[in-house]
């Protein structure tokens, strides 16, 4: 069998992308009788047991700039972000007609808003905040945690007809615990090699990850490192970035492949964190529920939605993140009206500043058309480290 290329690769999640009406989620569905999807916003939710119910998770992140917002403006002040407004514009236009349960993770108050918008607007549709612990002792959050979890078991599982069996949490672990060490090669590949994965194709792959099974985006993973590892491309003297305040609302793909262009490696960032939120295998022996809330307590990201227990560790996982991917400088790049990623960057460039990282901020919204003032503004902070970094 021939090995696929990383243009056939790429085309495929590509395809995945631009499709609005979700066909392969809506293929997948009625490829079985009784099988059901349960959409979920960004950041975090724990896919496991939504696999392990025979369900198909299905990330929603927004219209992005392929959707023309017309009913989704009447729901929603215009001083907030844009993501809950497509979001609803993908419900009452019925491009979210056959999802039969939503998952809003933990973000901020908008998503929490939305949620309960969901809930009358989609009555029939089961709906559910997905709240996460703010104490991270395992005696108290993480028991807090698991019954949050056991909760939401009990409901997929009457959801779907039957309850889900710890063996099959366990199996689900096993098959996203692979997954994600697939995520984690890719990004160290990057780092080690950024011109051989470009920034917007790595978060293309990401994006499948979102609307394929998992055991078919772990074979897209796996393709794409085999594919991109046979062929050399060519290397530029780009400045190496991290990109960080992206963990919600997407901005657009041109707005990632701007910064290539403009002389970034893209070799971090924090874009669709719930590929990899967690940063180690879940331990699959045991409780499956309880390995869970301790991965989420001891082994997941930080970021602005996250509640940071020690005041003196905001923003230094921003400084390791930039040791460790060997990056020059970092980019805030983050929604216009995102709380979260706002409040949370004076803190993170105050740690930056203490460690001699420099940085550049702008704000970008998932629609957003002109991308020349982000490529100069990021070529600019790119030229400036490679002419005075050294001095």
């Amino acid at each position: 069998m021939t090995m696929p290329d990383t243009a056939t690769i790429v085309a495929r999640a590509s395809a995945l992308f631009e499709d609005l009406h979700f066909s392969s989620a809506r293929e997948w569905k009625s490829a079985v009788p009784g099988r059901k999807v349960i959409g979920y916003m960004p950041i975090y939710v724990p896919r496991e047991i939504i696999h392990a119910a025979g369900m198909l998770p299905l990330g929603i992140v927004g219209g992005g700039d392929q959707l023309e917002v017309i009913h989704g403006d009447a729901y929603y002040q215009s001083y907030i972000c844009r993501i809950p407004r497509s979001t609803i514009e993908l419900g009452v236009s019925g491009r979210l007609d056959f999802v039969d349960g939503m998952l809003f993770p933990s973000i901020c108050d908008v998503i929490r808003n939305l949620s309960g918008m969901w809930k009358l607007m989609f009555p029939n549709v089961y709906s559910r905040y997905f709240d996460v612990p703010q104490n991270y002792r395992d005696d108290i959050g993480g028991n807090y945690y698991a019954q949050e979890l056991a909760e939401l078991r009990d409901a997929l599982g009457e959801l779907g007809g039957a309850p889900i069996t710890d063996d099959a949490l366990r199996a689900s672990i096993a098959a996203y615990n692979e997954n994600r060490r697939l995520v984690r090669e890719l990004y160290d590949y990057r780092i080690a090699q950024p011109w051989q994965a470009p920034a917007a194709e790595v978060y293309l792959l990401m994006r499948a990850g979102l609307a394929l099974p998992v055991e078919q985006h772990t074979e897209l993973l796996r393709d794409y490192l085999a594919a991109a590892r046979a062929v050399e491309r060519p290397r530029r003297d780009n400045c190496r970035v991290v990109v960080t305040g992206v963990f919600c609302e997407q901005p657009p793909l041109n707005l990632i492949k701007s910064l290539e262009l403009a002389g970034c490696y893209v070799v971090d960032d924090d874009l669709l964190l719930v590929t990899r939120w967690l940063t180690a295998d879940v331990a699959t022996d045991g409780d499956p529920l309880q390995n869970l809330a301790r991965a989420f307590l001891h082994h997941s990201e930080s970021t602005a939605a996250k509640y940071e227990p020690n005041a003196r560790e905001k923003g230094q996982h921003l400084v390791r993140a930039v040791q460790r991917s060997k990056a020059e400088g970092v980019i805030f790049a983050s929604p216009s009206f995102c709380d979260p990623a706002l409040l949370d960057r004076p803190m993170l460039q105050h740690a930056l500043s203490g460690a001699g990282i420099p940085y550049v901020s702008f704000k970008y919204a998932e629609n957003s058309g002109q991308m020349q003032p982000i490529r100069e503004q990021a070529g600019t902070f790119a030229d400036s480290i490679k002419l005075w970094s050294g001095q």
